[in-house]
């Protein structure tokens, strides 16, 4: 098993799912646009701010993440050539890291968010609170859908991760 490759190949796939974030943020910035050109009701025109809100926030994301994750993918093989197992337990260390806050964020605090902002929509009755609160809720969606992928590859790099230092302890 490399486990170059594999960091690297974990570091490539998060380079392809991140231009979803950037994806996504065109949607909700042209909704926006099209709120702002196309709006005659007060509920259309108050989507204008929340939906470009979303979109700039959501394009910020993707545009960090893409190139956080496109450095990395040298840094793997300078620091994976520079002392093997240090880079495997830096990996394991940041891995733990990363899942532990999918756990918190994503997994708990993005469900009680969106709790939150569809009691909103139930119960005020303004067309701001409204917008912002199904924007927010449809953003969030979007964080969660594209963030269970990166959970779910995540946890198997972890794998990987600690197969490869299961087996340097063995070695020794």
């Amino acid at each position: 098993m490399d486990i170059l490759k594999t960091a690297t190949d974990w570091a490539k796939a998060e380079l392809f799912s991140t231009p979803f974030f950037i994806l996504f943020a065109l949607v909700f910035i042209a909704a926006s646009l099209g709120f702002w050109q196309l709006g005659k009701t007060d509920m259309a025109r108050a989507y204008i701010v929340p939906t470009l809100v979303a979109g700039v926030l959501l394009l910020t994301i993707g545009l960090g993440l893409f190139f956080t994750n496109k450095s990395r993918i040298t840094q793997f093989e300078t620091a994976y050539n520079t002392d093997a197992p240090a880079f495997i337990a830096s990996e394991i260390t940041r891995a733990e890291a990363t899942l532990k806050e999918y756990n918190t964020i994503a997994f708990k605090a993005i469900p009680i968010i969106i709790i939150v902002a569809a009691l909103l929509v139930l119960f005020v009755n303004t067309p701001t609170w409204r917008a912002i609160s199904i924007t927010t809720i449809a953003m969030l969606i979007v964080i969660l859908l594209v963030d269970g992928t990166a959970y779910a590859r995540m946890a198997a790099y972890y794998k990987e991760l600690k197969m490869m230092d299961i087996e340097q302890e063995i070695k020794k």
